[in-house]
């Protein structure tokens, strides 16, 4: 398993910034006393150097002592011309030469590292050899120093170290810090995630004033709840209006069922009160309404689950005009106003049947009187194609005209189950409607209840001259059906 699976985040970033900063701190340290080593090792050649040159001095002027003086730590040599040992500090009287090299003609001294145990503490010395001349003669004189240890000095290493580790530890502590503190928005939301549920879906994630990534998720996280809870609220309006549906529609279907059950127990309770002609004229128009019920039922589930129709471009005053003709009207005048040319493109059957709801929701509630008229609106790319029905009868309330396209829905005594229909005639049509893109609602009129149905129009150039000419149609705008 990988790191990342195995750890949050403030342990990575944490654990990642130990280490660099481990790492950068033990370089710094290293690169301090590499400094220091060649500062003070520079240093201890500077003074052999000098202490060497004392004695060369001495024995250019013929004013050599013997024993050599000691120094601190230090170790002195004087070579003869002959290469044997001719004076040396007390620390290494008695040894013999401490090293083998000499300067160069050009050079009066050179200085090299040699490890020999004639040296008092038997580790390597810096040693610095130096010509001296006396009466034509050329002698040498050595002198050395142990070289400097690595850490220089305890205290010094110590200092250098502890520093290192300290500023390591800090580095690691703020970089643990600012991570915490990064995340802490993060802590608050999960947090907040946690607190929403089904009961409170309105709640939102807070979101923190700094503009980084993390208020970007805080403001994608309640952008994605509120199209949630917008989704969640549809839903619930869904199941209360299928709920509501399934309430009506089992109470429309169990009064017909009932009427039926009542009139055959009464036949088989008294057989020869009845004859099959009396029951059957009564259990058919039951049997209707059933039929019809059922089928606006299948009809609305095929509109809903999207079901297209045969699409083909179709003159909306022509249509009209058609169904009016294959209607039989007993009691009711209509009354049209078709202008023809008004080409719309959908299902020739189902607008059809969006017509016939129309005219009988009219034909129920008009008292002498239903209008149709087809006309042009403009507006758009090519207008809209739009058809009223209206009828004389008692009229919808404005606050309840949305409340008749929903399905079994029934107002008041004027519009109730008495006067005929299964309560989805206009369901039907509104879904029609809106499956070709229109709209069908219920405006203001003088007198009545007026539907108006609009539909994207279809318009080429010798439609829209004719329109635009007010030719006839096949029905006077003025003639009665």
């Amino acid at each position: 398993m990988r790191l990342h699976d195995r750890f949050s985040i403030t342990f990575r970033i944490t654990l990642f910034t130990g280490v660099a900063a481990t790492l950068l701190c033990a370089l710094l340290a290293l690169s301090i006393m590499m400094g220091v080593h060649r500062y003070a090792s520079d240093d201890v050649a500077r003074e052999v150097t000098g202490e060497g040159g004392r004695v060369a001095v001495e024995i250019e002027r013929g004013q050599l002592t013997y024993p050599l003086v000691d120094y601190k730590d230090s170790s002195l040599q004087v070579i003869d011309p002959s290469g044997r040992v001719a004076a040396a500090s007390s620390k290494i009287r008695g040894k013999p030469r401490m090293a083998s090299f000499v300067p160069p003609d050009t050079r009066n001294s050179v200085t090299c590292v040699v490890c020999s145990d004639i040296f008092p503490t038997a580790k390597c010395n810096i040693v610095v050899a130096q010509w001296a001349h006396r009466m034509g003669e050329k002698w040498i004189v050595y002198s050395a120093s142990p070289v400097v240890p690595p850490w220089v000095v305890p205290w010094l290493a110590m200092l250098v170290g502890v520093s290192a580790v300290a500023l390591a530890a800090a580095i690691t502590y703020l970089g643990y810090r600012d991570v915490r503190a990064s995340l802490r928005p993060v802590d608050a939301i999960r947090a907040e995630l946690d607190e929403i549920n089904e009961h409170c879906p309105s709640r939102r994630v807070p979101v923190p004033p700094a503009k980084d990534e993390i208020r970007a998720m805080a403001e994608s996280v309640n952008h994605t709840l509120s199209r949630l809870d917008g989704a969640l609220k549809q839903a619930q309006n869904a199941l209360r209006h299928q709920r509501q549906f399934v309430s009506n529609a089992s109470h429309d279907l169990r009064t017909p069922i009932a009427a039926m059950r009542a009139e055959v127990e009464d036949g088989l309770l008294a057989p020869e009160e009845t004859s099959v002609r009396r029951l059957g004229g009564v259990l058919l128009p039951s049997l209707d309404r059933l039929q019809a019920i059922v089928s606006d039922l299948l009809t609305l589930d095929r509109l809903e689950h999207g079901a297209r129709g045969d699409q083909t471009r179709l003159d909306l005053a022509g249509l009209v005009a058609t169904e009016l003709r294959n209607r039989r009207h007993e009691v009711k005048r209509v009354e049209c106003a078709l202008t023809p040319g008004v080409i719309v493109v959908g299902d020739r059957v189902r607008l059809a049947r969006l017509l016939t709801n129309l005219l009988d929701n009219a034909e129920r509630h008009a008292r002498t009187t239903i209008t149709v008229s087809v006309r042009h609106e403009h507006g758009g790319d090519h207008g809209a194609a739009v058809l009223e029905v209206g009828d004389d009868g008692p009229g919808i309330d404005p606050d309840k005209r949305e409340m008749v396209f929903d399905r079994f829905t029934r107002l008041d005594a004027a519009r109730s189950r008495d006067a005929g229909g299964a309560g989805l005639g206009l369901a039907i049509a509104r879904q029609i409607a809106e499956a070709h893109e229109g709209t069908l609602t219920i405006e203001d009129s003088p007198v009545g209840a007026r539907f108006v149905l609009r539909l994207p129009a279809v318009r080429d150039a010798a439609t829209a001259a004719s329109a635009d000419d007010g030719i006839p149609g096949e029905n006077d705008p003025h003639g009665q059906g």
